[in-house]
C-alpha cells in the first residue's frame, strides 16, 4: 500500500511550496499526488523534487473532477499521510457588481470540494495523518469587498474544527492554516475584479516562510497555524470585538490610507 500525500491546488503558491517542503522533510513518502488544472507547471515542478509524483490534471469546481478523483482513489487504495487543501481562490469587489458564476465557483471550490475530498480521502487514512485545509486571516471576521472569499473561509474554518473533534478519537489530525496577505499569484487573480488596499504589502508573507510554521505546526497537532504576530493580533481583535465594529474600523483604515496615499502623490 503506497503512503502518499495529496495537494489540490500544487500548481503555484503555498500549494506548490508544500509540495517541495514536503517532499523534503518526509522522504519515506512513496509518492505526492498533485491536483491543479494546469498540467504544465506541475510537470516543471516534478523536476524540483525527488519523490515520485503523480501528475493529476483536473478541475474541482466540476462534478466529474471530484468524480474521477474518488474513482482513482478507490482504484489505488493507497494509504494517505497528508491530504492538503490548498486550491482555492478568491475575487475582490462588491457582490452586487461580480459575476454570479465566479462567486459560485469561490463556494464550489473554496468549501464544496475542500468537504468532498476530506471526506473521501478520510477512508484511506489511518493513525498519525494529517489534513491540512487552507483558511485565511478571513475566516475571523467578513471583510467587504470581498465577502464571498470571507465567508468561504470562514465556512472552512468552522468544517476544520467539527472535523478536528470528530476525527480526535482515530488520531487524525486536523490543522487550519491562516495567513495574512501571502505573495503568491492568488492576487493575480483576486484583482481581476477590483484592487486590494495598497498598504496591506506591508503584510505580504513569503509562502516558504508560512509552510515551514505550517508543517512545524502540523508535526505538534495544533488546530490552526497563523504566522505573523500581526494576523494573532486580528485574531484576538475579531473575538474582543462585534464584526460590525470590525468592518468599520477596516472601512475607516483603507479611508484613511487612501487619502494619506494621494496627499503624498
Amino acid at each position: 500500500m503506497k503512503k502518499i500525500a495529496l495537494i489540490t491546488g500544487a500548481s503555484s503558491g503555498i500549494g506548490k511550496e508544500f509540495t517541495v517542503q514536503i517532499s523534503k522533510r518526509y522522504q519515506k513518502l512513496d509518492e505526492i499526488w498533485l491536483i491543479a488544472r494546469r498540467k504544465e507547471r506541475l510537470a516543471l515542478l516534478e523536476k524540483e523534487i525527488s519523490i515520485p509524483i503523480k501528475i493529476i490534471e483536473l478541475d474541482l469546481t466540476k462534478q466529474e473532477g471530484m468524480r474521477s478523483i474518488k474513482e482513482l482513489l478507490y482504484k489505488e487504495q493507497p494509504q494517505i499521510r497528508f491530504l492538503i487543501n490548498c486550491a482555492g481562490f478568491g475575487k475582490v469587489g462588491e457582490v452586487t457588481r461580480m459575476k454570479e458564476e465566479e462567486q459560485l465557483d469561490m463556494i464550489r471550490l473554496n468549501c464544496i470540494a475542500l468537504t468532498f475530498l476530506s471526506k473521501e480521502c478520510i477512508k484511506y487514512m489511518k493513525g498519525g495523518s494529517h489534513i491540512v485545509n487552507m483558511g485565511s486571516i478571513a475566516s475571523f471576521f467578513p471583510v467587504f469587498h470581498f465577502a464571498v472569499y470571507a465567508a468561504t473561509k470562514a465556512y472552512v474554518l468552522s468544517f476544520s474544527r467539527a472535523l478536528r473533534f470528530e476525527l480526535n478519537k482515530r488520531d487524525i489530525s486536523v490543522t487550519t492554516v491562516c495567513p495574512g496577505p501571502v505573495n503568491t499569484e492568488f492576487f493575480h487573480v483576486a484583482e481581476k475584479t477590483g484592487y486590494r488596499a495598497w498598504y496591506k504589502d506591508c503584510f505580504l508573507a513569503q509562502p516558504q516562510k508560512v509552510v515551514a510554521k505550517a508543517l512545524d505546526d502540523i508535526k505538534r497537532g495544533r488546530e490552526l497555524s497563523i504566522y505573523k504576530g500581526e494576523i494573532y493580533t486580528l485574531r484576538v481583535f475579531s473575538k474582543l470585538f462585534p464584526h460590525r465594529f470590525m468592518l468599520w474600523a477596516m472601512e475607516w483604515i483603507e479611508t484613511f490610507f487612501s487619502r494619506k496615499n494621494q496627499n503624498n502623490l
